[in-house]
């Protein structure tokens, strides 16, 4: 288990990163009671998993394990 990275790559950091400002905007408005503001935060939420995904496209996530061949 200790040889794993766990994420420990710029995508999963900035996507993860994107995603938490996301939803701790969308939890003060949902304090707030503004819908408006909520569906935002969620999109902001839904923005840091496209990054992230992008990120790893560009080669800056973990590389994809070789498939075994028999």
């Amino acid at each position: 288990m200790a040889g794993n990275s766990h994420g420990h790559t710029p995508a999963a950091w900035t996507g993860v990163t994107i995603a938490f400002i996301g939803f701790c905007v969308a939890a003060a408005f949902v304090v707030l009671a503004e819908p408006i503001g909520m569906f935002a935060g969620l999109a902001v939420a839904a923005l840091g998993g496209l990054v992230g995904l992008g990120m790893r496209a560009a080669g800056l996530g973990k590389p994809m394990p070789e498939r075994q061949r028999g």
